[in-house]
């Protein structure tokens, strides 16, 4: 598979600078197009409190233009920073469907979305909360969540891939191969607690390195039994490798209105240090 189109999800917080540094970089690249797919926020109607005075004669209309100036101005921030990055196509593609919506159905025809974790030192109405938990789940594309917090120009030279033997770590790892192209080291590491099974007939760590040697990628094998919290041990692992980028299966299902995660995917989402490529 090759990233063709890639998706940046465009909004108006201080971190959307970043996630789209790492997009176009990306973008540059691969040779992908690159769409910014900005939710004007209308459906929603999510503004500061005070922005559209409470006595406007017509509030809801007033509402309506202060997110299309808002607007206007993430997609004119987006068009700046695309101007200087040479050789790569790019569009701005404004919805007012809600953010959600928009970016599964807009995800589905892209190879790759790229989204922010959530910052909890967001105001209210700049934030979704668990937007990339719920696109992730059912967009049916992988999904690079940038943290919100550092700076990420490029990822891929030192890879982890977080590996149970299961089916999402099995698309997650295949949904990453474009990204690994130059990747100077890959290490597959599997995790378990005390007691628990070896699994030594799911994980197959020989035949996951012979996998990447037979893509021209050289790759090593880790098993560690971790006396603590798998997350946290994820993220070691991956200072440990200088990881730029962690691959791994996001776990989880949408039930009726709720999204049910597991609890490794849910804790990462909050506590990564690094960019996830996460597939489900």
């Amino acid at each position: 598979m090759k990233l063709k189109t890639l998706l940046v999800h465009l909004d108006h917080t201080e971190r959307c600078a970043a996630r789209v540094s790492l997009a176009a970089a990306l973008a540059r690249r691969h040779g992908s197009h690159l769409v910014g797919l900005l939710p004007t926020g209308r459906h929603e109607a999510a503004i500061p409190f005070g922005a559209v005075p409470r006595d406007a004669p017509d509030f809801a209309a007033a509402t309506a233009a202060w997110l299309r100036r808002r607007a206007d101005q993430v997609a004119e921030a987006f068009r700046h920073h695309m101007a200087g990055v040479a050789g790569v196509s790019w569009e701005v593609c404004r919805t007012d469907r809600p953010a959600l919506h928009a970016l599964v159905a807009h995800g589905r025809a892209a190879d790759l979305v790229i989204l922010g974790q959530d910052d909890e030192h967001d105001p209210p109405e700049a934030a979704l909360r668990d937007l990339g938990a719920k696109v992730m789940l059912e967009v049916g594309r992988p999904v690079l969540l940038v943290p919100c917090f550092g700076r990420f120009d490029s990822i891929g030279a030192s890879v982890l891939v977080a590996w149970d033997g299961g089916r999402a770590a099995a698309v997650a790892m295949r949904a990453a191969l474009p990204l690994l192209d130059a990747a100077s080291r890959i290490t597959v590491l599997s995790l378990r607690n005390p007691g628990e099974p070896e699994a030594e007939d799911l994980l197959l760590p020989p035949e996951q390195v012979a996998w990447f040697e037979h893509h021209g990628l050289r790759a090593t094998a880790r098993r560690e039994i971790v006396d603590g919290d798998i997350t946290e041990a994820l993220l070691s692992g991956a200072r440990d490798v200088q990881a730029d980028l962690l691959v791994m299966g996001g776990y989880g299902h949408s039930r009726w209105r709720e999204w049910v995660l597991g609890g490794v995917t849910k804790r990462m989402l909050r506590w990564m240090t690094l960019p996830v490529l996460f597939a489900n």
